[in-house]
């Protein structure tokens, strides 16, 4: 009876609180009320008893159950709390001395009713181990198997109510919004030893409970999305579950730039700088800079760009490379919209490079844009070698032959004519600037052309060897501008006799 008046006070109060928030889906290591913060929980569970009293074999017997929690704010994964609690059931032993008691066996009805406090923790989303302890008053009124009150209670050597310490632990598993199933091991310790009717030794009894049941949270104002902002308070009721939310409820936006945190793949958007959807700067031209650093914003697309967003120009004339038909132009050099140097007077000589900038159109011109002036082919002799100017024969860092350099070549034509049997090497020669693959190229292309340029004139190609010496045998040091222009040059050399 005791039990049922303590259920219906419990049940009277659980009818003044609203229902619960889903449990579950707790973020623990977020600065956030967890699931039992400010929560009631309504618990009702069953099982079996097992006394340890005077009587020699403990007999297993039944028990009911029932409380109300209350659990306190806590940001952490832990909860303390506090509980009242009704129990009842019976505990049931066999086999005594005939000498203490006559009756070989007892049943005791027991019911229990105290307060303690409680400690639980999340284990995940849906665990929760808890211990608690407390204090009780338990009523008891020992009768044998077949209803029949015993000696000493019937005597009235004992009053039938005493305090006892009450332990318990147990686990609960959420499994529903507001719903866990639980399963529970408790000890309850009196401070008398008249649980059996018998009062001997110096141990009181004691009894074991293993129970299981459920448990119904409610009270504490719904939080939908489960951020620790309650929806009366939550700006943003969506919050995705996990996502760290300012006070306001709203996912938080460190940057400040419109995308959420846990949206946002570029968090440190400086102040002010339009984003797009992901939360990155925008990038209207696509090339890689965006907006707020481009100095280039119409950048046509797959062009390379800059640091700061304009297409790169690596020879530095102010034309971009993607434009540059002549990407190699000098520090200096005027170029035309083309990035190439300028050519006024039109003979094929850059103005940088034009000691003559006024030479009339078609007249023939040397390296340095100079009228050629006619000279009488120079026969060289068998046992010379004819030495040709990089600088003045050929055009600036390649292997295209200038006009400047037929005067010379026809002298050596005429010799290579009269002796047809005879073997010669041209050997291109650079100076020391540059890496030695580089030089070995360039000095054997130029060897090339001027190969190219004797077949030309009827020489055999058979009867010329061309080689690409680089910089490996310079005739002047590389130390000074004269000594490289001197080091640039070609060799036509008789290696190879035969007969006329």
């Amino acid at each position: 009876m005791k039990l049922i008046t303590f259920i219906s006070c419990l049940l009277l109060g659980f009818a003044q609180f609203t229902p619960a928030q889903e449990l579950g889906e707790q973020n623990l290591d977020s600065p956030k009320p967890n699931a039992m913060s400010n929560v009631w929980a309504l618990t009702g569970e069953a099982g079996v008893t097992l006394g340890r009293t005077d009587y020699w074999n403990s007999k297993m017997n039944y028990i009911g159950k029932a409380s109300l929690e209350y659990y306190f704010a806590s940001t952490g994964a832990g909860n303390f709390g506090l509980r009242i609690f009704g129990e009842s059931g019976f505990i049931s032993g066999t086999g005594v001395s005939p000498w203490l008691q006559p009756t070989q066996e007892f049943s005791t009805k027991i019911e229990k009713y105290g307060g303690g406090v409680i400690y639980t923790v999340s284990l995940g989303d849906e665990i929760y181990p808890w211990v608690g302890v407390g204090a009780a008053n338990l009523w008891f009124y020992p009768k044998d198997a077949n209803g029949n009150k015993l000696p000493n209670y019937v005597a009235g050597n004992y009053y039938t109510h005493m305090l006892t310490y009450c332990g318990d632990a147990g686990v609960r598993m959420i499994v529903s919004k507001s719903i866990s199933l639980n399963l529970t091991g408790g000890i309850v310790v009196g401070t008398k030893d008249w649980l059996d009717d018998i009062q001997s030794g110096s141990n009181n009894d004691m009894l074991y409970t293993i129970t299981a049941g459920l448990s119904y949270y409610f009270g504490r104002e719904q939080d939908s999305d489960r951020d620790g902002v309650p929806n009366s308070e939550d700006a943003c009721a969506n919050t995705p579950i996990g996502v760290a939310v300012d006070e306001f409820g709203c996912p938080i936006d460190t940057d400040k730039d419109g995308v959420a945190d846990n949206l946002d793949k570029c968090a440190d958007t400086p102040s002010g700088v339009a984003v797009d959807a992901d939360g990155c700067p925008l990038d209207a031209d696509g090339d890689g800079v965006a907006d707020n650093l481009d100095k280039c914003a119409n950048t046509p697309s797959g062009v390379a760009v800059d640091a700061v967003g304009c297409p790169v120009d690596s020879d530095g004339d102010g034309v971009a490379d993607y434009l540059d038909k002549c990407s190699d132009t000098p520090s200096g050099a005027k170029v035309d919209e083309n990035g190439c140097p300028l050519d006024a007077d039109g003979d094929k000589v850059p103005d940088y490079l034009d000691k003559c900038p006024n030479t009339p159109k078609g007249v023939q011109v040397d390296a340095v844009g100079c009228p050629i002036k006619k000279e009488t082919v120079i026969v060289i002799k068998e046992t010379e070698s004819l030495v040709l100017s990089g600088d003045t024969n050929f055009e600036f860092n390649k292997s295209k032959l200038l006009p400047s350099a037929y005067a010379a070549l026809e002298g050596i034509v005429v010799t290579m004519k009269e002796h047809p049997k005879y073997k010669w090497e041209i050997g291109g020669h650079t100076d020391g600037i540059g890496s030695a693959n580089y030089n070995k190229k360039l000095s054997k292309q130029r060897a090339q052309a001027i190969q190219d340029y004797l077949v030309s004139k009827g020489i055999a190609k058979s009867n010329l060897k061309i080689v690409g010496y680089g910089k490996e045998n310079p005739i002047a040091t590389n130390e000074t501008v004269e000594g490289r222009s001197m080091n640039r040059r070609v060799e036509i050399k008789l290696i190879s006799k035969g007969t006329k």
